[in-house]
């Protein structure tokens, strides 16, 4: 709940945290279920590369069901923040919270992935991304440090205002995250993941929160 002063006390953190934490898995379970379906569908004998074509009304609809997706998790990180900053580490702490029980809740029904380094389609908006799925847990982890970090500091009230070299660090490093995903990708077939793309977009990301957060620290909100 917020303070006299308008700021959210670690109390009231710690109530929306475990909201958001149950939204999202519960989120990842129908993510999950709908997967289990289509697997059923198209992939009977074992989901495998190449991948089978599928219809294009079924590829519209999984393109609808992606955004709706992403759409739900901004509304809830809109509900659970009263700032701009706490709203973006709610949808950090949401998408990382799906992202990885998507994959828990595969292992308990499929027994999939059969490894961490399993390829995995990942998704298809703008155009499909293909990699290992310790990949995307490697991003969601990093994701949760970076919401937590946040949090902590809007909690004792501070402030977090990345600057433009910040924001270009960021999102530098989100470009070199989805190139790795889609550079080598081709009719279907999984390629080389480039890790140090990954690797690189990872410390990227981390140098520009991790540098608004060492510039800020002395401020208040």
């Amino acid at each position: 709940m917020p303070d006299p002063d308008g700021r959210t006390t670690g109390r009231g953190y710690l109530r929306t945290a475990l909201s958001v934490a149950l939204f999202a898995a519960a989120m990842g379970y129908l993510e999950a279920a709908v997967v289990v379906y289509l697997r059923q569908l198209y992939y009977p004998q074992g989901f495998a590369f190449p991948l089978r074509l599928m219809e294009r009304a079924v590829v519209l609809v999984e393109l609808g069901r992606e955004a709706a997706t992403v759409a739900m998790l901004l509304a809830l990180a809109v509900l659970a923040g009263r700032r701009w900053a706490e709203r973006l580490a709610w949808f950090m702490t949401a998408f990382a919270i799906w992202d990885i029980s998507y994959y828990v809740w595969l292992k308990v029904i499929l027994d999939w992935p059969e490894s961490w380094l399993t390829p995995d389609i990942l998704f298809l908006i703008p155009l499909p991304w293909v990699g290992p799925v310790l990949s995307p847990v490697l991003v969601s982890l990093a994701m949760l440090v970076g919401a937590g970090l946040i949090l902590h500091r809007l909690g004792r009230g501070g402030v977090f205002r990345p600057d433009f070299h910040e924001w270009l660090a960021v999102l530098a490093g989100a470009g070199l995250i989805f190139l790795s995903y889609v550079v080598d990708t081709r009719a279907g077939l999984p390629g080389a993941y480039h890790w140090e793309m990954l690797a690189g977009g990872l410390c990227a990301g981390l140098y520009g929160l991790l540098r608004c957060l060492w510039r800020s620290s002395d401020a208040r909100a």
